[in-house]
């Protein structure tokens, strides 16, 4: 009895111990849950990101030399791409600050989706608030890749699945020099659309049309080009036709195939026995009707589908679209950060030039996502790679968003624009830019003056002649010209 009661009192005093202890492990986890907890420091959180983005951007990379096709893929890799873009734009931003004595350093409020803007400040109280919410910024980011760089042990097991896409090994600056930058995702919508096959009584009574809206210097011409160069599409259609125009009211519908240029032609059958695409690419709206004429004549020789591609600035043209349409845009800052980033720098590593990456981030800002001004201002920067030039050229900058709307050509409305020599605090003789068109010109053809001999002062000229604003490395290869007058 006595051995059973000892028994009994042991085990009590074991659950006892055991419930108060459970109780008291509860209590410790929950001050400590309620305790804030201790976050690591800037620079260690600097260093975090640093090590992130270094992981995030192999896995797109690798992702990039292969041809992948999966939409869900793709997708996972635009978000990939974006989180990288702004990572690297939260860490540049605290990284490259303006050092002067007379200005407090600047800071870049970054906002999940607007670019970003730099802050001046003369107080202490607003350095301290924005210097909070940057390291708030910074915050966030780390731990938003940390938890993105977790989740993709499964895409990059799928990725190796996918066959290589082979070319040349290029520094990454020679590679975005010499591609289409950003659009995956808007290229892979516009294919899914073109390779989907409908069936044949429908595609005889609907016109098939995918618009393509965006501003001036978006890339439209671009994103098409490299549609029309993808190996699926040429192997899906029998003829693809490009015409490009102001207006298709005064088209005639039976010789509109003669005026087309011919992209693509299948020659191992038959192309008129087969399937059609037709590229359209327009300054302004189309008439409906004229559409359908045109649609109806090619009716008449093509004996399976026919699927029309419509570029515009006009908003106007999404109602052609039966299901779908592609809007492009411009860049958003985190991504333009880091194209621009590349193209003025070069095989230059920017944290080796802190003063001039704050000063790149500052002309970016101004740009507005546009790729044109990021070619010409690239090309500048990294041809006078010097602290006074690039003073120079944040001057002009600043002049073309404080006081001249229309000082750079990139400007979407159909105005003269505006330049001077940047290499002068003064300007001593400013330049008018009007008329500018594209052209596929061969090598030796067209303007021998360019728009940054004008710019940097090499070319000094007065009177009326041609400029040659860009010459893109890229498909379809364009060449920008404007017609200029030097006072």
């Amino acid at each position: 009895m006595a051995l059973t009661t000892f028994f009994r009192e042991g085990f009590l005093m074991e659950l006892l111990s055991a419930i108060l202890g459970d109780v008291v492990s509860r209590s410790i986890t929950f001050m400590i849950d309620r305790y804030p907890k201790q976050r690591p420091s800037v620079d260690e959180n600097l260093q975090r990101l640093h090590h992130l983005l270094v992981r995030i951007r192999t896995v797109v990379e690798e992702a990039e030399q292969r041809h992948v096709t999966n939409h869900g893929m793709i997708r996972q890799l635009e978000l990939l791409r974006e989180q990288m873009f702004r990572g690297h734009c939260v860490l540049d931003a605290l990284r490259f600050r303006d050092e002067e004595e007379d200005e407090v350093t600047p800071h870049f409020a970054l906002s999940k989706f607007n670019r970003a803007k730099r802050i001046r400040f003369s107080d202490s109280s607003s350095n301290t608030q924005i210097q909070t919410r940057s390291t708030n910024d910074l915050h966030r980011t780390v731990t938003s890749l940390e938890r993105i760089i977790g989740d993709t042990k499964e895409f990059v097991v799928f990725l190796m699945s996918y066959p290589p896409v082979y070319r040349q090994p290029y520094s990454t600056h020679l590679y975005l020099d010499g591609c289409m930058f950003s659009r995956q995702m808007e290229r892979e919508n516009a294919i899914s659309f073109l390779l989907q096959r409908e069936p044949l009584a429908v595609a005889e009574e609907i016109v098939q049309v995918l618009p393509v809206v965006g501003p001036e210097f978006v890339g439209k011409s671009t994103l098409v080009e490299h549609i029309c160069r993808d190996q699926r599409v040429r192997e899906h259609f029998s003829l693809i036709l490009y015409y490009s125009g102001d207006d298709l009211r005064y088209e005639k519908a039976e010789t509109f195939s003669e005026i087309c240029q011919t992209k693509h032609r299948n020659e191992s059958n038959d192309a008129m026995d087969g399937r059609l695409l037709l590229i359209i690419e327009l300054l302004g709206d189309v008439d409906e009707r004229t559409l359908k004429k045109i649609h109806s004549s090619f009716r008449k020789q093509m004996t399976h589908e026919i699927k029309i591609m419509i570029t515009s600035r006009s908003e106007k043209i999404i109602r052609l679209g039966a299901k779908q349409a592609l809007r492009l845009n411009f860049l958003p800052f985190e991504a333009y950060w880091y194209f621009f980033k590349v193209l003025a720098f070069g095989a230059t590593d920017p944290e080796q030039h802190p003063k001039l990456a704050s000063m790149a981030m500052e002309i970016a800002t101004v740009l507005r996502g546009c790729f044109l001004c990021a070619h010409i201002g690239g090309a500048l920067l990294k041809a006078n790679f010097n602290s006074k030039f690039w003073s120079r050229f944040v001057a002009f900058v600043r002049e073309y968003r404080d006081e001249i709307n229309s000082l750079m050509p990139c400007d979407c409305q159909d105005h003269p624009k505006f330049g001077w020599v940047i290499v002068r605090p003064k300007p001593e003789n400013y330049f008018v830019l009007r008329d500018s068109y594209q052209k596929a010109l061969v090598e030796d053809d067209g303007p021998k003056i360019k728009l940054v001999d004008l710019l940097s002062g090499r070319v000094r000229r007065r009177g009326k002649f041609e400029v040659l604003v860009w010459k893109s490395r890229i498909p379809p290869y364009y060449s920008y010209i404007s017609n200029c007058v030097m006072y």
